[in-house]
């Protein structure tokens, strides 16, 4: 028999806040978190605006030398980690928990990126002397992983998930495959991303894959709206700490919320645009519902992965009538993104801790800047107010570039 698995605590870096409170607050109050870009000059780029951690102060979390040695990304992890652990009760009572079943895994699209781009312009530029000997360590994808096992002893499980935009939604689904089946106890499980860097930007604008509303950031995600002409860049990080549901009992933990299912599979049908009848979303919301015993009269919300493309979100539209029927038209299908932005692999873990507060609170965000609706995109997306209602199960979307999907069925703790 596999064991049930409990979120016990939550650390959110996100472009509406630094912690989990302010960015909750943000999401329910319908905030934007776009504005135009600070972290480097975007005269010359197409696309001047994203979603921007704002306010973030590595020097709570970090000592001079780490900030100096750990790239942006890393830093947003370990940010996330520490509200995280501290949520869950863990910080003062590591000694009370057996080590060797405790582990990290953190996703990222990107990795360092900003530390990429840094030290190959200082490599062409002013030559191989002018590379940092800190390079490596800093850009690697699985650093944040890594830093949060050594800060907390944790032994168990170490290591990286990358998957572009599902990157830590298929963190957080590894993480409750090794507690079910006894290879850990306690897994801090989550995802991390910055960049808003120049290459970055630029690439994904002359893919056409940004809005360009540069005239009006705060109103240009706007998943579902007919208008919709791309998505917008976020960063930030998101953690969970997943613990088996017997263990957290007996040390008295507050639980969140469970996570109850996980569903993968892949679209094997482009390297960037979606299966346009969303089988692949389909397939993986099916194997969730099936994986937790879950019925589709039991979902209220779905987080949907909701990027404000205009064939990715009327894809994932279709495949949620497709998997719901008539039960589509009476649950909540709002994206989050379109005050966040997406913040790529960093979303999926981030969204399924909206999910957790979602079945605690009975509170649903809206989904902001429906100004003209879509034929193609009519379910309810709780359109620029949030919604009051009792909600047992949520899920959780996130699809990646490759064809990957991931969805996470969230179970209200009972």
């Amino acid at each position: 028999m596999t064991r049930r698995v409990a979120i016990t605590g939550l650390g959110f870096v996100t472009p509406l806040g630094t912690d989990v409170h302010s960015t909750w607050e943000g999401l329910v109050a319908g905030r934007s978190g776009a504005g135009r870009i600070t972290r480097f000059d975007p005269a010359q780029s197409p696309v001047k605006f994203a979603c921007e951690v704002k306010g973030f102060e590595p020097a709570r979390f970090l000592d001079k030398k780490e900030i100096r040695r750990y790239d942006l990304f890393a830093q947003f992890a370990l940010g996330a980690a520490e509200q995280a652990v501290t949520d869950a009760c863990l910080a003062s009572n590591w000694d009370k928990v057996d080590l060797k079943r405790v582990g990290a895994i953190v996703g990222t699209g990107t990795g360092g990126l900003q530390t990429f781009e840094e030290n190959a312009r200082a490599l062409f530029e002013k030559g191989p002397s002018r590379v940092s000997p800190f390079f490596v360590p800093m850009y690697m994808p699985n650093v944040a992983a890594a830093l949060i096992s050594m800060r907390y002893g944790a032994k168990g499980p170490n290591y990286c998930t990358v998957s572009a935009c599902a990157s830590s939604a298929h963190s957080v689904g590894d993480a409750l495959e090794l507690i079910r089946h006894g290879r850990a106890d306690i897994m801090i499980a989550g995802g991390a991303e910055a960049a808003i860097t120049p290459l970055a930007v630029a690439s994904f604008a002359n893919m056409k894959a940004l809005s360009e509303r540069n005239d009006s950031p705060e109103t240009a995600s706007r998943p579902f709206d007919k208008d919709r002409d791309g998505f917008v860049m976020g960063d930030g990080a998101g953690v969970l700490i997943l613990e088996e549901w017997e263990h957290a009992r007996r040390r008295g933990a507050k639980i969140y919320a469970e996570v109850a299912g996980f569903g993968q599979s892949a679209d094997a049908h482009h390297i960037t645009a979606p299966a346009p009848d969303g089988s692949g979303a389909q397939e993986a919301m099916r194997l969730a519902m099936r994986d937790g015993g879950i019925q589709p009269d039991q979902v209220g919300y779905i987080n949907a992965h909701g990027t404000s493309t205009p064939h990715g979100d009327a894809a994932e539209t279709a495949a949620v009538k497709a998997v719901f029927g008539d039960r589509a038209r009476k649950l909540v299908f709002g994206s989050t993104k379109s005050m966040t932005g997406h913040l790529l692999g960093a979303a999926g873990a981030f969204e399924a801790g909206v999910c957790a507060l979602v079945v605690q609170t009975g509170l649903i965000p809206p989904t902001i800047n429906q100004f003209t609706p879509d034929p193609a995109c009519d379910l309810d997306s709780a359109p620029n107010k949030a919604v009051k209602r009792h909600v047992d199960v949520a899920l959780s979307n996130s699809f990646g570039f490759g064809g990957h999907n991931v969805t996470l069925a969230i179970r209200r703790a009972a």
